[in-house]
């Protein structure tokens, strides 16, 4: 995966301070920890002394009194700035009403355009709109459409089921079919450029998730990229689990189309509007299938025929989710000050921090790391495979002292966002999953859950 060099996305000059993790740099710009994780839970509390990111924490609603919350890759903690911002847009609802629309108008590309520094991607190519689902649908069917004459569509058999129903429908509906790459459920795939594989000139679209939502597995964007390329393919990737933690570089990485949500690593709340990005040059020649009169050239002038205004917000549908778009840029707003390479320092090294306590306390109570065991190909989460995995979540859940999630079959998500988890956390957040593996209750039967 990419990195976020350039264009002034990188950390302010000295933020990385005394106390910074060593990091060196891979292909593809991603930093990975080197030194050595803290032995003791007093290193630990070092660590975060010493954190350049300490004061971002007090940007989020943390107090230090609530369980540890390891969950943030489902749902980000709120911002403190966010209530102030959805209530600054419901103040010009109720005092402007419809005048409003002449600044709100622009909201959806103006906020769009900070969530893609944080991805790499200059100013015109990204738009909030719709969910990821819906913008998964539309840029999907417009690279199919692109590619009339090639049946195949390449995905990821251990993908996030909503890709991979998404692209099932297309398939259906269009009369591809798909081809799965031969992926390892924890390490992910890992494209070939100089093999053909999965990939060959039948090939219309290679759609993947750029971290894998089980197992934290980072995908090779600018290698996959250059394999689709290769083989005349347009690429689609899903960056839910990477937008806001891992360094992306979508314009250097050559990416024509990508999703994502904002209520993860972005902290835009729950079912806050998702983003969608469309390389420049292919804006003109693509065409969503969902006409809706947002993405019109001259929208007020209510014409007959539909035609699609040009840039981005041709992708773009029915009118946009003013509130939802505020607490977007309330999400994002502490990340863009920090900048996404300082975040990604911090993640790795608290990821390397967890993946060490994980070895030396769980390993001896049955449990296994189900995630890549090189830092490199990790993302901003690990996961943890035990067959008491689900009780033991619920466990910790209902004695508040770990927020948590579990995947089945076996597997528990433990995700520390640098945004707001502390060094510390990590080490306790695991002497308290060791206790509960320990406690008998754990063996004791918990009725299935709607929410996991």
């Amino acid at each position: 995966m990419g990195g976020a060099g350039g264009r002034g996305r990188g950390p302010p000059e000295g933020l990385a301070g005394a106390g910074a993790p060593v990091v060196d740099r891979v292909p593809g710009y991603r930093a990975v920890v080197t030194s050595a994780p803290p032995a003791t839970r007093d290193e630990a509390r070092a660590g975060d002394d010493h954190d350049p990111l300490a004061a971002v924490r007090s940007r989020f609603a943390a107090d230090g009194a609530e369980p540890v919350y390891l969950d943030g890759n489902s749902l980000g903690r709120q911002p403190l700035d966010a209530p102030a911002r959805v209530a600054a847009a419901l103040e010009q609802w109720r005092t402007r009403l419809v005048g409003g629309w002449d600044e709100w108008i622009g909201r959806p590309g103006q906020v769009g355009d900070g969530v893609g520094r944080l991805l790499g991607a200059a100013a015109g190519q990204v738009v909030i709109s719709d969910s990821t689902t819906v913008n998964l649908y539309k840029l999907a069917s417009a690279a199919l459409d692109a590619r009339p004459d090639r049946p195949v569509i390449v995905a990821d058999p251990h993908d996030f089921p909503t890709v991979r129903y998404v692209l099932q429908g297309l398939a259906e509906r269009t009369g591809r079919r798909l081809r799965w790459v031969g992926s390892d459920p924890a390490g992910g795939w890992v494209p070939d450029a100089s093999a053909a594989g999965p990939l060959a000139d039948d090939v219309a679209l290679v759609c993947l998730s750029g971290v894998n939502f089980r197992s934290g597995a980072v995908l090779d964007l600018r290698a996959a990229a250059a394999a689709a390329h290769a083989a005349g393919a347009l690429t689609l990737w899903d960056l839910s689990h990477a937008a806001g933690c891992v360094p992306v570089d979508l314009d250097g990485d050559g990416a024509d189309l990508a999703v994502g949500c904002t209520y993860k690593y972005l902290n835009a709340g729950p079912g806050a509007p998702a983003w969608l990005y469309v390389r420049e040059e292919l804006q003109s020649r693509l065409r969503q299938p969902i006409w809706g009169w947002w993405g019109q050239r001259d929208q007020f002038a209510m014409g007959e025929r539909y035609d699609p205004v040009a840039g981005i917000d041709r992708f773009q549908a029915g009118t946009p989710p003013i509130v939802g778009i505020a607490a977007v840029e309330a999400g994002i707003q502490p990340l863009l000050e920090v900048g996404i390479e300082a975040l990604w320092r911090k993640t790795a090294a608290l990821v390397a921090l967890l993946a060490a306590r994980v070895a030396a306390r769980l390993e001896p109570l049955g449990a296994r790391i189900a995630s890549p065991g090189d830092p490199a190909r990790r993302g901003g989460h690990l996961a943890v495979a035990h067959p008491r995995a689900w009780p033991a979540v619920r466990l910790l859940i209902e004695q508040r002292r770990v927020v948590a999630d579990f995947r089945p079959p076996d597997v528990m998500r433990l995700a520390p966002v640098a945004a707001y988890t502390r060094h510390v956390d990590v080490w306790d957040a695991v002497e308290h999953i060791a206790e509960a593996l320990a406690d008998p209750r754990v063996q004791l039967a918990v009725p299935a859950r709607r929410v996991t």
